[in-house]
């Protein structure tokens, strides 16, 4: 067994962290912060991807905030210093809907993410508000019910970044 990098492990988590704080706050200079130009994000079959490019990656998330209030958050996370994995919640507001799942990522030497993978909790199905893992408890294992509150911060930040963004 080999021993964690802990300074790697420490800059891969916060990385990851500043992904999902450029989903949050539809920020182009945020996603440039923390993907690769050519990152490239896979999903599940039905969800229309891959997404190839951190461009066409942040469009995609700008545009959920901008047509359905989406939020995220992070439930857990796992790093061993090489990848990284974390189970999220992608809550859509203007919808009445969220769903959960995984992502696993993989970095460039610099610490910049260069591949995503998402898995969903349950198959995508739109006629449900909750797409999530039958019978599992996720109230008693404390995971969020609500989209997050954004910090008065964020929410300006976010606020500023949709208004420069076209509509689609």
């Amino acid at each position: 067994m080999s021993t964690i990098d802990e300074t790697r492990r420490s800059q891969l988590m916060h990385t990851v962290r500043g992904y999902f704080e450029a989903c949050n706050s539809a920020s182009r200079e945020r996603f440039a912060q923390v993907l690769t130009p050519s990152c490239t994000h896979y999903f599940p079959p039905g969800a229309h991807g891959p997404y190839h490019g951190r461009d066409a990656i942040a469009d995609l998330w700008i545009g959920f905030v901008r047509d359905l209030g989406s939020r995220w958050t992070i439930d857990r996370m796992v790093c061993d210093g090489r990848e990284l994995v974390v189970e999220w919640t992608h809550f859509k507001p203007e919808a009445g809907e969220h769903i959960r799942g995984s992502e696993w990522y993989e970095f460039d030497d610099a610490g910049m993410i260069t591949h995503i993978w998402a898995h969903y909790a349950s198959p995508r199905d739109p006629a449900r508000a909750a797409n999530e893992l039958e019978g599992f408890d996720y109230a008693g294992r404390a995971y969020p019910l609500e989209p997050p509150a954004l910090d008065a911060v964020t929410r300006a930040e976010r606020e500023r970044n949709l208004a420069r963004e076209q509509p689609r």
